[in-house]
């Protein structure tokens, strides 16, 4: 059920219509069965192993609460991890270990050994929601959080149906609270969320999509070899990866605040940034915090001297970059990320400077956009071959249009990040006056209709 479907639109009006009727223990339940229905939409099986892994964590947290024994406490937290990364494990990177140990084998002249090359298909949000859930679990060890006693309550907090696929990752804190006591409605919130939604369409359906048909035909050979394709096909996928996951996220916490839930913002503006430390506080928020909070500072953080930090950072991207799928590309990726914030750290770029600095934004921007060839190629063979295009100039009639148009959907995405960056507010026109941001939303449905991309393209974030 694609957030930018009629389907789920009759779904979520549905949804919130009932809602809005029930009392709070009732809505819970409500909610936790819609949420079922939601994700079951693809796969029942699928709602099975989630159910499964989300009742293991909660009769585990409970053991862990209650346990006076420290070594009972941290066994029972072992084996939730254990559960948890298995599973994950199993899905997600099973085929990839299995033909990475293969094509090992073979570059040393070993061709005859068998091994078991299953496939399985990955579980959507499988990586969402176990991330979730060993913030949980980790949260209650820590002492951080006590556990939920509801299961309905602890159910809903897994499986609340718009952050379940794609995020963003909601930290137990923040959430579980949320569900534990009764919402009430608010009219000015319930605007901001139809509001969000808009953004995200606008940023899904104008720019994400519309950035995709030019980005795909880069990677796919058909605007040639050589300088403007590889740059086009990584402007193009820029403006495609940002539009497309920033959509995501703006319209989970819209359909979230319509029925009374506050989500975390997960983008602020990340194409403004200065450097990558700057690039990791605006990009994916929610993923690029649990992995600060939850690894990083796990690992030792910066506490360990200056070796191990950089020993730290790199780790933790590398893994971060695995989090994304199971291809060499996406290590590659995080690697790139983390050896710049290691440079970036040795010498003291990282630290926060007021105010625009051009040249760091051009640097940034720079090793982002390289990075996102790998991140879009389809193997490391493509991404090399792509960047060795570079040094190969060919002018072609061809690229006039495609530059031009690429030069629109980058002036638009420009022109909204810059509104709200000065305006700094969490939802759009917040403080705007209604008849302008009633205006405004009528300006976005008009865009929409008239400049939509005629082919629709899943969420990229759905892979993962």
């Amino acid at each position: 059920m694609l957030f930018d479907t009629p389907v789920y639109f009759l779904f979520l009006a549905v949804v919130v219509s009932v809602y809005w009727l029930l009392g709070w223990r009732a809505q819970n339940r409500f909610l936790f069965g819609a949420s079922c229905f939601f994700y079951g939409w693809w796969d029942w099986r699928f709602l099975l192993l989630m159910l499964a892994s989300a009742t293991i964590d909660y009769v585990l947290a409970q053991k862990i609460a209650d346990s006076p024994s420290p070594a009972r406490r941290r066994s029972y937290f072992v084996f939730s991890l254990i559960v948890n990364f298995t599973v994950l494990g199993f899905f997600k990177y099973f085929g990839f270990f299995v033909h990475s140990f293969a094509d090992g084998l073979a570059s040393v002249g070993v061709h005859s050994v068998s091994l078991p090359l299953l496939e399985f298909i990955l579980p959507p949000g499988i990586s969402f929601y176990t991330f979730q859930e060993v913030a949980y679990i980790v949260d209650v060890y820590r002492r951080r959080l006590e556990p939920s006693r509801r299961f309905a309550d602890y159910g809903l907090f897994i499986s609340l149906f718009p952050h379940l696929i794609a995020g963003p990752i909601q930290r137990p804190g923040h959430l579980l609270p949320q569900v534990q006591k009764p919402r009430l409605f608010a009219g000015d919130k319930f605007f901001a969320g139809l509001m969000l939604i808009l953004l995200g369409l606008f940023r899904k359906c104008v720019i994400a999509d519309n950035a995709a048909n030019i980005s795909n035909a880069a990677f796919d050979g058909k605007l040639g070899h050589n300088f403007l394709a590889t740059a086009v096909g990584i402007l193009a996928f820029a403006l495609q990866i940002y539009g497309d996951f920033s959509a995501y996220s703006d319209i989970a916490r819209g359909s979230a605040q319509l029925l009374g839930f506050h989500f975390m913002v997960n983008f602020r503006q990340p194409y403004l940034a200065s450097s990558l430390q700057d690039f990791w506080r605006r990009w994916h928020i929610s993923l690029s915090t649990w992995l600060r909070d939850y690894l990083y500072f796990s690992l030792g953080g910066s506490r360990l001297g200056e070796a191990k930090t950089y020993r730290n950072l790199i780790t933790t991207m590398l893994l971060g970059g695995l989090w994304h799928g199971a291809n060499w590309t996406f290590v590659f990726w995080g690697g790139l990320h983390g050896c710049g914030l290691a440079i970036e750290r040795l010498f003291r770029r990282s630290e926060p400077t007021p105010g625009f600095r051009p040249l760091g934004w051009l640097l940034t921007m720079t090793i982002v956009g390289l990075s996102w060839l790998f991140f879009r190629a389809r193997n490391l063979s493509q991404a090399l071959t792509m960047l060795a295009d570079l040094a190969a100039w060919e002018w072609r009639a061809s690229f006039s249009p495609i530059l031009g148009y690429l030069a629109a959907l980058a002036l638009i995405t420009l022109a909204l990040d810059l509104c709200l960056e000065l305006r700094q507010e969490e939802y759009p026109f917040e403080n705007a006056r209604p008849e302008m941001a009633l205006a405004t939303a009528v300006v976005f449905c008009a865009l929409i209709t008239v400049l939509g991309a005629m082919e629709m393209n899943a969420f990229i974030y759905f892979q993962f």
